[in-house]
């Protein structure tokens, strides 16, 4: 067990901490409820799971490099960039990775859900808002990229829920939607059946009657996705639209990550009865006997079995999404109240001797 601030406890299950380390990463969590986001790695000292957390506005969106070396993280009404100012080569004894917000862009208060950062380019993210995928525009808020063809205009009404964007590469293939609605707010009165999936490419809705579905992730051929309203994981036959449960999650999860044969996943304590009132889930967790738990969830998926956990209890009670750090022991990241972001410093390369030789 360790605390936060001491108003908040994570308990993590045995063999959690193990996991990372064999899987040579660590995880990035962000929560809009909390306003923060968790940075949980390990602390080799102590044997445990080490965890580093700063606060954001409505933390929501967050990704991260493959190489780990970039994090990217919507708030309240900017997309922030972090970079690593720490070297793998001169590690420090502490963390072996500090990442600093470098730059942030005002994008407004537009609802940035799934982001996927590209090298030497921009992000692609899901502007749930304006009902799109975009990218960044350096004379707007942003630019947008593709649309579903059933909203006839590019206004601020999130009159789909699109909320979900799975990647080919730097390619976007499929969009999740919470209904087919083309009027602002509509949407909710679909939660329980009303989720499709669109191709992309040709703008087709190619799979329906899902409830509430998130973060479609495309990995080996296979398209994994979660239905938030019956807490089900699970995959999505692309040629059929057939969905096929893979387990069943202790809360209202969204936010996926893949990693070799295991699904990372955010599961959530339901907010309120005008959000997630009157869905399955509810219905599901009482048969069971079962009170919604707010966790991440390391989910075979071979098996289906969740072989770790690490739940949050007192402040935190939703999680919005989960990005990996690969190659991280335990990270580090920097806000904006503490002083000592005044002196992380790190100047480009500069070529000292061939200066001192020009200027001769």
């Amino acid at each position: 067990m360790a605390s936060v601030e001491g108003q908040l406890k994570l308990e993590a299950s045995p063999g959690f901490s193990s996991w990372l380390e064999s899987h040579d990463l660590s995880l990035a969590i962000s929560t809009y409820q909390a306003a923060k986001i968790f940075l949980i790695g390990n602390n080799s000292e102590t044997g445990r799971i080490s965890i580093f957390e700063r606060t954001f506005a409505r933390a929501m969106g967050l990704a991260a490099s493959a190489d780990a070396r970039q994090l990217w993280l919507a708030s309240q009404f900017q997309l922030w960039r972090f970079e690593d100012f720490l070297s793998r080569e001169r590690a420090q004894t502490d963390y072996d990775a500090v990442y600093v917000p470098i730059e942030g862009r005002t994008v407004g208060e537009v609802d940035i859900h799934d982001i996927h950062p590209r090298p030497d380019q921009p992000p692609l993210f899901v502007v749930s808002r304006f009902n799109c995928i975009a990218t960044l525009d350096a004379d707007n808020s942003f630019a947008p990229l593709w649309m579903p063809r059933f909203i006839d205009a590019m206004v601020a009404e999130d009159r789909c829920h699109l909320n979900g964007m799975a990647v080919d590469g730097d390619t976007p293939k499929l969009v999740t939607c919470v209904a087919a609605t083309n009027s602002g707010g509509e949407w909710r009165d679909h939660r329980r059946d009303g989720g499709i999936v669109i191709d992309v490419e040709t703008n087709e809705i190619i799979a329906g009657g899902f409830s509430m579905p998130h973060s479609p992730r495309l990995k080996d051929g296979r398209c994994y996705l979660i239905q938030s309203g019956t807490g089900e994981f699970g995959t999505l036959d692309l040629a059929n639209g057939r969905f096929t449960p893979i387990c069943r999650l202790q809360g209202f999860a969204r936010g996926l990550s893949l990693v070799g044969n295991h699904a990372v996943i955010g599961v959530s304590k339901p907010r309120d009865e005008r959000h997630f009132g009157g869905l399955a889930l509810s219905d599901t967790l009482a048969e069971a006997g079962l009170d919604p738990l707010c966790h991440i969830a390391i989910v075979n998926l071979t098996s289906g079995e969740i072989e770790h956990r690490l739940v949050f209890e007192g402040l935190v009670s939703e999680l919005y999404d989960v990005a990996l750090l690969n190659g991280i022991r335990r990270p580090m990241v920097h806000g904006f109240v503490q002083p000592d972001l005044r002196f992380v410093i790190r100047p480009a390369p500069f070529d000292l001797e061939r200066h001192n030789g020009a200027a001769s």
